[in-house]
């Protein structure tokens, strides 16, 4: 997705634990003020648990 940066990801992520689960990493990108496109392309995501934060990356921008 357009304008969506692996550094405005790291922001939307900041203050995650690993392991994750997609659910709660979403809701920490919407606390931490994200853009509604990175919310949905983090919600749109797989898989449902994420081991750090290089997988997250991964799983958001190799789909697109």
């Amino acid at each position: 997705m357009a304008g969506i940066s692996p550094i405005d990801l790291q922001k939307a992520l900041k203050g995650a634990t690993y392991p994750s689960s997609r659910d709660d990493l979403v809701a920490l990108a919407r606390d931490n003020g994200a853009d509604d496109g990175l919310v949905e392309k983090l919600s749109d995501a797989s898989p449902d648990s994420f081991d750090g934060p290089d997988e997250v990356q991964k799983a958001v921008f190799d789909n697109e």
